[in-house]
């Protein structure tokens, strides 16, 4: 997904207090490749991570 729609779980999730393993970030900004995440566990204890891209075309830039 793009950055604009992961800021809306991002946001909703902050609000609701949730355990965060790592909490809402951004990484390689001005770079390609930019990103923001998130990870936090599910009822059942595995990792979920949501990934916000910048730009979809450098999801796999390096």
């Amino acid at each position: 997904m793009d950055v604009q729609d992961w800021r809306t779980p991002a946001n909703r999730l902050t609000a609701q207090a949730i355990d965060f393993v790592l909490p809402p970030s951004s990484r390689f900004v001005g770079q390609p490749g930019e990103q923001a995440t998130m990870f936090f566990l599910d009822p059942s204890g595995n990792p979920i991570e949501v990934k916000g891209c910048a730009n979809l075309d450098d999801v796999y830039a390096k």
